[in-house]
């Protein structure tokens, strides 16, 4: 779908849309006037263990709360909503493990939260042979690209290929267009590489090296001789553990004459951001998905959401400033659970026989209006490649606090359609 027909489409269909994602039948009381009192089993997917295991903790403090609000307000077709959590390590095998898990022995009614793109590839055609719905939060190309199936979904949260081409133009214009890049070695680095590749050199600039680095390395120093030295930018998205450890000997690697850097927040997601080392990160750039701090525009509906996840100003926990969560990524999990709650309810959602309908009533949805359920952003979901697209946010470190100073528009993230997954039998 191009743009052109996005927003002609977007236009045609907004009313009924928006009517399908925000308007919910009035209940006299909670859970009173469903035809079953049973609760909606959701199988929460969660990176507890494992390379994402701060991502997990923290997608999960998001799950209970969003689901706290849902079933406060009077749950899913007057039934309350139940998360089953399962740990996947992290782990693509373990991850289609733990999905026919959710369809077999806890009858979970659809699975939901995985982030990490080679989880999502090993888990989603065990979705597909178990025809459960599978929501994910990731950020990879994985299901725009026509790769998975129709049981697999990304409603929520953009995708790599969307982000790095709202970021590009940017980049080029400010920053510089001879680029070095440094990424993870799996599938959400390969699709950096790919995509923001394309999208600089649209904007006249080039890659002069790309470095891939196992997502498992603890010492980082040794890849950074490969840095060519007419690098004017460096593009940095690490994730892992040792995140902390990256930006640091970065850090020490360049001193005070390093080019201009522009990172993924995700080499810096959980990481406090006053750390010992991280000085030099004054004045850089990064991408984030949700600003981390609180700014000066903020919204309602931010100053809801961070007080339900229980997150102070600076991105940190209320019980704990040391303990950062992942803001960047986290909403996902707050958006795709409204989003299920509103596909439910326009399908008229009763049990595991209506698992098509709810896909359909999900594939009909288009504008997502920014609000309490979205507290991110405003956003477009395309049904046909069942991926939502979303504005971005550029934010630069100012006095050691990352401070907001470009939002794109969603239909800078919008690119041709790869898949129609309406066209895919059930």
């Amino acid at each position: 779908m191009t743009k052109t027909s996005m927003t002609t489409r977007r236009t045609l269909l907004k009313s009924a849309a928006a009517g399908g994602l925000l308007a919910a039948s009035p209940l006299m009381g909670r859970f009173a006037s469903a035809q079953s009192s049973a609760p909606i089993k959701i199988g929460f997917q969660q990176h507890s263990t494992g390379i994402g295991a701060a991502y997990g903790r923290w997608y999960g403090r998001t799950t209970e709360a969003a689901v706290k609000l849902i079933n406060d307000g009077g749950g899913i077709n007057g039934r309350p909503v139940e998360i089953v959590a399962e740990d996947d390590g992290t782990d693509p095998k373990r991850g289609a493990e733990v999905v026919e898990k959710f369809a077999n022995q806890h009858n979970c009614d659809v699975a939901f939260g995985t982030l990490f793109s080679h989880v999502v590839y090993g888990s989603a055609p065990a979705a597909g042979e178990q025809k459960l719905p599978y929501f994910v939060v990731s950020e990879g190309h994985h299901v725009a690209s026509g790769a998975l199936n129709r049981y697999t979904l990304q409603p929520g949260i953009t995708d790599v290929k969307s982000q790095v081409q709202a970021m590009a133009p940017y980049v080029a214009e400010n920053l510089g267009k001879k680029v070095t890049m440094i990424f993870p070695d799996f599938a959400f680095g390969h699709d950096h590489r790919d995509f923001f590749t394309a999208a600089i050199e649209a904007q006249g600039g080039e890659v002069l090296e790309h470095i891939a680095i196992p997502p498992t390395e603890t010492s980082f120093t040794k890849y950074f001789p490969k840095i060519p030295r007419d690098t004017e930018v460096i593009y940095h998205v690490m994730v892992g553990p040792a995140v902390l450890t990256f930006v640091k000997e970065l850090g020490e690697f360049f001193g005070p004459s390093a080019p201009a850097i522009f990172g993924f927040i995700d080499s810096l997601e959980a990481v406090d951001m006053a750390s010992p080392g991280l000085e030099f990160l004054e004045g850089t750039y990064f991408w984030e998905g949700n600003p981390r701090y609180a700014q000066a525009d903020q919204t309602s509906h931010d100053k809801m959401f961070r007080a339900a996840v229980g997150v102070d100003d600076n991105g940190a926990s209320l019980s704990d400033s040391k303990d950062v969560s992942t803001y960047a990524h986290m909403f996902g999990c707050w958006e795709t659970l409204h989003v299920i709650k509103a596909g439910m309810e326009a399908a008229g959602y009763q049990g595991p026989e209506d698992r098509a309908k709810l896909i359909e009533a999900v594939e009909a949805m288009t504008d997502m209006p920014e609000s309490d359920a979205h507290p991110q952003g405003p956003k477009l979901f395309n049904g046909k490649t069942h991926q939502v697209f979303g504005v971005q946010y550029i934010s630069r470190v100012e006095k050691g606090k990352l401070v907001k100073v470009h939002t794109t528009s969603i239909e800078d993230t919008l690119y041709e359609d790869e898949v129609d997954y309406t066209t895919m039998s059930f």
